[in-house]
């Protein structure tokens, strides 16, 4: 996978996604989005969501035992509502990235763990460009 664009695409073929994004959770920005936005719009979507990541990522509690010395030290977020599920990747790269995936999936329709793995399995792939 070479880009932003194609990971989009391809989190979006997992069974119930409703919306996917790349988003950095430093500036609270999107750097990409496929399907339907979480909420109002991808704007404020992925605002809210750099907030929760941000919160986790930077958060001694969620550290593991022992340290780590490079990347986030929380793999994932699982959000879980009465209808839906949001899925938050850490992204590591070779620079000092702040960036994750978003993945909205139906409750209904997805399997999260399903999700979880292509999810992490996009993540490695992904090449930021």
């Amino acid at each position: 996978m070479s880009g932003i664009d194609a990971c989009l695409v391809e989190a979006m073929q997992l069974p119930g996604a409703r919306g996917a994004a790349l988003v950095d959770w430093t500036s609270g920005l999107a750097l990409g989005t496929a399907g339907e936005a979480a909420g109002t719009d991808s704007e404020t979507a992925a605002a809210e969501s750099a907030e929760l990541a941000r919160m986790a990522a930077e958060h001694g509690t969620f550290a593991p035992a022992g340290g780590q010395d490079k990347g986030p030290p929380v793999e994932d977020v699982i959000i879980t509502t009465r209808t839906d599920y949001h899925l938050l990747r850490y992204v590591e790269t070779s620079f000092d990235s702040s960036v994750f995936l978003h993945l909205w999936l139906d409750r209904e329709q997805g399997n999260l763990a399903l999700a979880r793995l292509r999810l992490a399995d996009l993540a490695e792939r992904l090449v930021l460009g």
